[in-house]
């Protein structure tokens, strides 16, 4: 097993104190953190190490975790780019409809290797569409994340209500209810880990309240309880879902999504832009979690979600990039500043701090997915994953606070980025695959789709 020293960086631990060391150091032992701490590392550690890495001009977080994201729309950007939310699907629905498990499987890499160069070293995918004949749509997701290297959580996601029962995706573009319960069945069984280290594990997720019906979801969240895994879904994203949801169901989506079993710790839903302050105070009764998704909200006019108000109720709060064709840049490192600049937008200069969007960027994340135990902080005993950011660069030298260089500044250029002790970036480069050959993978099945159409 490889041991790996960084010495001499700004490293931000995100612990539960939120300790930091101006110039501290990093042992990473295997897939492991062996040690933190102030000053530079002793002589007798370096000498062990495999590697030593000068940290000196950077500054040292958790990998970033991405909790949201629609990995096969990275074939999709461009399109619809004045829409909102309903009408922006309306429009790529039929486009959608014909993708396949290898056109999926490319879009994916690409869009992974985006997240992974700014700094993501977990990605959570809500992959819900599985035309028929489209072959094995979440293993070539799984796959495409075995390449590169980085951690998944995979969701086999659902549509069952169709146009003609008054929802919004066309018929051709929805499942059966038993077809789509058996399928995630099945994927949970073939391809979730639940080791404490597990690089893969599996969600069930119906899509949201507008394409799947109330039997979905009630039997959704019985089966991924009695097979032990999360529940995932879209929650409270636009005024327009708001009122499908009142006009058809009689209540607002929390008060819906609640009548049928779906609050509770072992749920997490996106965007969550119009929740009222009695909807805030069930998430945090119930340990719900909201994957933040600022870029994509801003992109679609949904509207700011209400982040500082969840944090301070105790709700868990991650990040998201959400699909790539409504948030074309894909970098998850970006998210940090927007949710910065978004919550004091609609709440004020002192509503988030730096420090509080890297805490939701990392053990926010951690929370949302269930694995605060595992990643999301550097702390002896979690997983390796790490980022180095230089922040000495052109960019950010002579900045007074590194942090502020996530939180308020470009993007630090990424010098390092370990998945488990691997290193899957190197000076801004992606480490086990060749960038220029994922570059035409993803020109050819974005070509390849729009031809379908």
């Amino acid at each position: 097993m490889t041991r790996t020293v960084i010495d001499g960086a700004h490293i931000a631990t995100v612990d539960a104190h939120g300790t930091e060391y101006p110039s501290g150091h990093l042992v990473m032992d295997g897939g492991r953190i062996v040690s933190v701490a102030a000053g530079p590392a002793p002589a007798d550690v370096k000498a062990q190490a495999n590697v030593v890495v000068d940290g000196t001009g950077h500054l040292v977080t958790p990998g970033l975790i991405n909790t949201h994201h629609h990995l096969y729309q990275w074939l999709t950007r461009g399109f619809a780019q004045d829409s909102i939310l309903f009408d922006w699907l309306v429009a790529l629905y039929p486009t959608w409809s014909r993708i396949d498990a290898d056109l999926v499987g490319d879009g994916a890499l690409g869009a992974m290797a985006v997240a992974a160069r700014s700094g993501c070293t977990t990605v959570a995918d809500h992959h819900y569409i599985f035309p028929q004949g489209s072959g094995d749509i979440v293993g070539s997701i799984i796959h495409s994340a075995s390449e590169l290297g980085v951690r998944l959580h995979a969701t086999r996601g659902s549509m069952d209500l169709g146009e003609s029962q008054g929802g919004l995706p066309p018929d051709f573009a929805v499942e059966t209810t038993s077809a789509a319960l058996a399928a995630s069945a099945a994927a949970v069984e073939r391809y979730h880990d639940p080791a404490y280290d597990s690089m893969v594990r599996v969600a069930i997720a119906p899509c949201s309240p507008f394409s799947v019906t109330a039997d979905l979801l009630r039997e959704s969240a019985t089966l991924a309880r009695s097979l032990g895994v999360r529940l995932h879904t879209h929650g409270a994203e636009t005024v327009e879902e708001e009122a499908f949801c009142r006009e058809r169901f009689g209540m607002a989506p929390t008060d819906y999504l609640e009548s049928v079993g779906w609050l509770g710790d072992d749920v997490w839903m996106a965007h969550c832009v119009h929740l009222e302050a009695g909807d805030i105070a069930k998430f945090a009764a119930t340990g719900t979690g909201v994957a933040h998704c600022p870029s994509s909200n801003g992109r679609l006019a949904a509207g700011i979600a209400p982040i500082n108000a969840m944090l301070a109720a105790g709700v868990p709060v991650g990040l998201g990039v959400d699909g790539a064709a409504s948030n074309e840049s894909g970098q998850l490192g970006t998210e940090i500043r927007q949710a910065v600049l978004a919550a004091r937008l609609r709440d004020g200069a002192t509503a988030m701090s730096v420090r509080k969007a890297l805490y939701v960027a990392t053990m926010g994340g951690a929370r949302v997915l269930g694995r605060a135990d595992e990643i999301g902080s550097i702390e002896p005993g979690k997983l390796a994953d790490v980022a180095l950011w230089r922040v000495d660069s052109v960019e950010h030298a002579g900045i007074a606070d590194p942090v502020a260089a996530l939180g308020l500044g470009a993007m630090p250029p990424l010098t390092r980025l370990w998945v488990q002790g691997r290193t899957v970036v190197e000076d801004g480069h992606l480490t086990k695959v060749d960038e220029q050959a994922v570059a035409r993978r993803v020109s050819r099945a974005a070509t390849a789709l729009a031809d379908r159409l």
